[in-house]
């Protein structure tokens, strides 16, 4: 007998319900099904953002390492973030910790972020729709990349930080205090990330792909 991915998701969720715990070994440990709008007004209006459906079609074939996606991971309400940078090709994570969810600190971050690349590698950055990301000009006139945003509530647009988002949150679970994180202990879970092997790479780590990226240079 085989059991398809939504047969376990519902058994998981109706377990829940009855008093039950198996949500703890979901990886994002929901414990039930988080709606998923497709229609309704946009999140945040942001002057002159650039769709994703203008993006260049070299993006979406992922052969090439320059092309990002972007997003934040939040702490508890007011207790701080972190912007995460998603390569495309390589899976590869960038990410640092945010005073607070503010454009401007989020700016600065994500500027010294991107300028540790090779001209070469600061394509283009699709992000979402958030307010933090109201003056993404500044991103590109300090860093040269261009920047697009996804649809709203098309989080599968950005599958690959959207998935990686998920794995800082085995690190740093929802509701913890990101001010009493240390940037010490945000490097070691980037770390572990970049050398986790990942199967849509086969099985090789984001450092690898990375790694071989930089010697074609």
């Amino acid at each position: 007998m085989r059991v398809v991915p939504e047969t376990i998701y519902r058994w998981i969720y109706r377990d829940f319900q009855a008093g039950g715990t198996l949500w703890k070994d979901l990886r994002r440990q929901h414990k039930k099904r988080r709606q998923q709008p497709r229609f309704g007004k946009i999140r945040s209006r942001i002057p002159d953002r650039v769709s994703i459906h203008e993006r260049p079609k070299a993006v979406e074939t992922r052969e090439r390492f320059g092309d990002w996606e972007g997003d934040t991971v939040m702490g508890a309400q007011g207790q701080g973030a972190v912007i995460t940078l998603v390569a495309r090709k390589s899976r590869y994570l960038l990410a640092g910790k945010l005073a607070g969810k503010v454009a401007k600190s989020l700016n600065l971050e994500a500027n010294l972020l991107l300028k540790t690349l090779p001209t070469c590698w600061r394509q283009t950055l699709t992000l979402d729709n958030g307010t933090e990301f109201t003056h993404f000009k500044d991103i590109e006139i300090a860093t040269g990349i261009q920047v697009f945003f996804a649809d709203p509530y098309s989080s599968w647009q950005r599958g690959a930080n959207e998935n990686t988002n998920g794995l800082i949150r085995q690190y740093f679970p929802k509701g913890c205090d990101f001010r009493k994180m240390s940037k010490s202990d945000l490097a070691k879970a980037i770390e572990k990330i970049n050398h986790r092997p990942r199967k849509c790479l086969g099985f090789k780590s984001p450092h690898e792909v990375r790694q071989a990226s930089a010697v074609a240079i």
